[in-house]
């Protein structure tokens, strides 16, 4: 059975788990909510932020919703994802994502994005760098970050920046070599496993935006699945979608404890 066939066995508009989400239709569990209310706070107030979590679990989706929230009028949001590059091409790639024309030398990029933050501030625009993957950044490129958050001797919170990343981020930035960045950062956030009650809030909303008129797993399947991918969302995404291709080519209208077990291994056929 072809991919479009399975959604339309279901009577779904798209693919419920499928990477397309509007930032609007973007799922926040109760749980992480707070956390998206802290990233928020924090860059109301102008400040640096770590967040930390496993893979999987969350922390695009957290950025995403962080976007939804800010206001256009009053921040400038810049997301760069790129951190294995050294600190001359790190600067390039983020005067790029600023809309300046990258210069030849490293000296020369940061002084471009220093004039442009000056020229935001006098407009009443906040800039936001949100720097995905951090737990990759090239050591120059930390040990330098911290001259961004600094400026007119630290008495002037120009910019925020938003250190997303793997926990090693956060054992990385204790070092001695980074403590001046590291105690720039106030606030500290980390994304903790997800509960079923998650995974079953997150499967429930993605069929429910994806069209369906009803629940499309039981309650086995849902725990079986929370259990398969600790919650994780990326692995949820992957094992759901072969669980409702299996559940179509079986004729059945749920996804049942059977068909959820069988789904573990994309590779394994019926």
């Amino acid at each position: 059975m072809t991919s479009a066939k399975w959604i339309e066995h279901f009577g779904l508009m798209r693919a419920p788990f499928g990477k397309d989400v509007a930032d609007a239709d973007l799922w926040v569990p109760s749980s992480r909510k707070r956390v998206v209310e802290r990233l928020v706070e924090a860059c109301h107030e102008r400040g640096h932020v770590l967040l930390t979590g496993e893979p999987g679990i969350g922390k695009t989706c957290v950025l995403r919703a962080l976007r939804h929230r800010l206001p256009e009028a009053g921040f400038r949001l810049t997301y760069c994802h790129n951190a294995t590059l050294g600190r001359r091409d790190f600067y390039r790639q983020l005067c790029g994502a600023l809309g300046l024309a990258p210069s030849a030398t490293a000296a020369a990029v940061f002084h471009a994005i220093a004039e442009h933050v000056r020229e935001l501030e006098t407009t009443r625009v906040h800039p936001v760098f949100l720097l995905d993957e951090a737990h990759l950044l090239n050591q120059q490129v930390l040990e330098h970050l911290h001259i961004l958050s600094n400026y007119a001797w630290d008495s002037a919170p120009l910019l925020s920046l938003v250190l997303v990343g793997l926990p090693e981020l956060d054992e990385r930035l204790r070092l001695r070599t980074n403590r001046s960045l590291y105690s720039r950062i106030h606030s500290r956030l980390h994304l903790g496993d997800a509960g079923p009650e998650d995974t079953a809030e997150y499967v429930a909303h993605r069929v429910a935006i994806a069209g369906a008129a009803q629940d499309l797993f039981d309650g086995d399947a849902l725990a079986i699945l929370h259990e398969a991918s600790a919650g994780r969302l990326r692995d949820i995404d992957r094992i759901a979608t072969e669980a409702l291709r299996r559940a179509a080519r079986r004729k059945l209208k749920r996804v049942d404890r059977k068909t959820l077990s069988a789904s573990f291994d994309a590779d394994e056929l019926d």
